[in-house]
């Protein structure tokens, strides 16, 4: 198990790279808005379209895709690419309040920020028996959720 610690969006950033790129089969991934998440960012969008590409499967939940909508035009070109291997929910005003943020890849990799507020977190990997609490949990929230972005609905 490697497993580390980050306080800055730059560490934030760089284990979340790790995660994705390390990751083959499932991406489930939780944030308030995915503001700080840079999924539309040219090396992220390369990433997940690799990941896509060879039959993976990515799960987003959200209270909003507001962000997702206005900053990362190229993430919603991937949902409409890969339209069949994606999936964004919206969560039900009933876990609203939720405020942290994570991804696991794999059942394997995590990486996590306390608050979607703060950059301070950790990343574990090769780890099956550290995810599975937060794996649980994910499933939890999921089925709190209602359809949110898609491909037909950004007007792609």
């Amino acid at each position: 198990m490697d497993s580390d610690r980050f306080d800055t969006r730059a560490g934030f950033q760089a284990r979340l790279e790790d995660c994705l790129s390390r990751s083959r089969m499932t991406l489930a991934m939780f944030d308030p808005d995915f503001g700080w998440w840079e999924l539309g960012s040219i090396g992220n969008d390369a990433l997940l379209r690799a990941f896509l590409r060879h039959g993976g499967r990515l799960k987003l939940v959200a209270h909003s895709n507001a962000r997702l909508e206005r900053d990362a035009p190229r993430f919603l070109r991937l949902l409409q690419d890969y339209s069949h291997l994606v999936e964004c929910r919206l969560t039900n005003g009933s876990i609203g309040h939720l405020t942290d943020s994570f991804c696991i890849g794999d059942s394997h990799h995590l990486v996590r920020r306390f608050h979607c507020d703060h950059f301070r977190g950790e990343a574990i990997f090769h780890a099956p028996s550290s995810t599975q609490s937060l794996l649980e949990r994910y499933q939890s929230i999921w089925a709190e959720t209602r359809p949110g972005l898609q491909a037909g609905v950004t007007g792609l």
